[in-house]
């Protein structure tokens, strides 16, 4: 599978099979997260492996009861303690973290995992079950297994709706 084919066929996934994930797999996953560039290559993000049955269902309710967390065999949480703002006055934090879950999401595509970027939790309760230190801030909560299920395609503006050539002008 070629990256393109990743980005064309990957689909959040919600329900995953009890089948584990293996070790190889696993670790080639979180390669992809750890190569993938930042701001000055700071990778001042953490990722806490949650692969504990009683933990991953408790932390079903701190995502609002979207019980394929507690199905998915491994949750990934991100958090990060970088607060710094680069020259163009972006947050590092959200970026680097999104480049980093973007180019595991891509690599667990290629490994035939699914993955389900969680916009819909408590950060707070979150840290607070996996006992995150403070001076972390959960960036995000994302199930990965094996698809019980293929996901549905969501459909995309028209490519002309976001782009611009050289200047903005009106079409």
């Amino acid at each position: 599978m070629n990256v393109f084919d990743a980005i064309t066929t990957r689909r959040s996934i919600r329900s995953y099979l009890p089948t584990p994930i293996e070790e190889e797999k696993l670790q080639k996953l979180l390669e992809a997260g750890r190569l993938a560039p930042g701001a000055r290559v700071e990778q001042d993000f953490m990722i806490v492996l949650v692969t504990d049955p009683e933990l991953r269902k408790e932390l079903v309710p701190a995502c609002k009861g979207q019980d394929f967390v507690a199905e998915a065999p491994v949750v990934m949480v991100m958090c990060s303690t970088n607060d710094r703002d680069m020259i163009c006055g972006q947050p590092v934090r959200p970026i680097d973290c999104s480049i980093a879950m973007s180019f595991m999401m891509l690599e667990a595509e290629e490994l035939g995992l699914g993955m389900c970027w969680l916009g819909w939790f408590s950060a707070e309760e979150v840290q607070r079950i996996l006992e995150i230190p403070k001076e972390y801030k959960v960036f995000a909560v994302v199930p990965v297994g094996y698809p019980a299920e293929p996901g549905h395609k969501t459909s995309r503006k028209p490519m002309e709706q976001l782009v611009r050539y050289n200047k903005w002008e009106k079409k």
